[in-house]
């Protein structure tokens, strides 16, 4: 069985936005790199997805880690949870509807993890006691407004623990 697992950059005061945040430090990156070749994919949200279509074309300016993640990125299997769009791209399903019986299916079908990306695909998730945990990467930057990362009321979810931490050399916390 599949462990569903909600991990995203997040600010001190628990928000999203990866263009104020700005990128994970190498460490982190690294972090990210291996994680991601560990996936037996990713669901996704329609904004997510749009947003991790960047590394769909190599550019000049990339470095090593950029490229190394590109090409993870592209070999991964991703499931997109969205209405309004038409197609996705390689490797990737569309899930149009009844998104809970297909992540259901996913989870008892596949073994390993299946990464969620998108703070309101999450939520849904959440509300439905789909994931089975979250990680957080906290980021030393306090942004004020945006999208939460937790976009449910956990309040009236199931508990939270923490598992373990872990201090990156640069920027932010990578989860032990």
């Amino acid at each position: 069985m599949a462990k569903l697992v909600y991990g995203l950059n997040q600010s001190l005061d628990g928000y999203v936005d990866h263009m104020k945040i700005g990128p994970p430090d190498p460490a982190l990156s690294r972090h990210f790199i291996e994680q991601a070749r560990g996936l037996t994919g990713t669901v996704y949200g329609r904004r997510m997805y749009e947003i991790m279509r960047y590394w769909d074309d190599d550019l000049p300016d990339w470095d090593a880690e950029d490229r190394d993640f590109a090409a993870v990125w592209r070999s991964q299997r991703k499931w997109v949870v969205s209405r309004s769009l038409k197609s996705v791209g390689p490797n990737a399903t569309l899930i149009e509807d009844d998104f809970e019986a297909v992540i259901r299916r996913l989870k008892a079908e596949l073994d390993g993890e299946i990464d969620v990306a998108g703070p309101n695909l999450a939520g849904s998730l959440t509300n439905l006691d789909l994931i089975d945990e979250y990680r957080l990467y906290i980021h030393p930057i306090v942004l004020g407004h945006g999208q939460s990362f937790f976009a449910v009321n956990l309040i009236t979810s199931s508990p939270i623990r923490s598992l373990a931490t872990r201090r990156s050399r640069g920027r932010g916390y990578v989860p032990a």
